[in-house]
């Protein structure tokens, strides 16, 4: 039980900085001019970004594969496509819907068939809670969602 708890602490805590990073770009309520070119970045603004070795670390305490290329793509794409044909409609919005599903999976996030559908259902794509199973059981058994 520590352990669970831990681990959602960690994804949290990820969760919360990927927030924070992705809210540094946003108007500071100054009221300068934003159409003008920016003449460099503040020190503190360089200090926060985060280098890909630094993002990949996030990802892995989330709970989150990091986002597969090449043949690993393919092959979570032929998983996800076994499971339930029409989610590999988007491929990129399959992908990314496999690693937030996997972090849930990770996490013992409760209720998992049914997230798995809400993940998987967008623009014309509908995918039902029997279908959130399958494509649970198929990327345990791949071996995607292990970080």
């Amino acid at each position: 039980m520590g352990n669970l708890l831990k681990n959602r602490a960690t994804a949290y805590a990820a969760l919360l900085l990927a927030v924070a990073t992705a809210l540094t770009g946003c108007d500071d309520g100054t009221g300068a001019d934003s159409s003008k070119p920016a003449t460099g970045k503040p020190a503190a603004t360089a200090e926060r970004e985060l280098t890909q070795e630094q993002k990949d670390e996030n990802s892995k305490a989330a709970g989150l594969p990091l986002k597969p290329t090449g043949q690993e793509r393919e092959q979570l794409l032929d998983t996800l496509a076994e499971a339930a044909p029409d989610v590999v409609r988007h491929e990129d919005k399959a992908i990314d819907a496999a690693r937030n599903q996997c972090s849930s999976i990770n996490n013992g996030s409760p209720r998992l068939d049914w997230m798995a559908g809400r993940r998987f259902t967008y623009k014309d794509v509908t995918t039902s809670e029997v279908q959130g199973k399958a494509i649970n059981d198929a990327l345990k058994a791949s071996g995607f969602c292990k970080v």
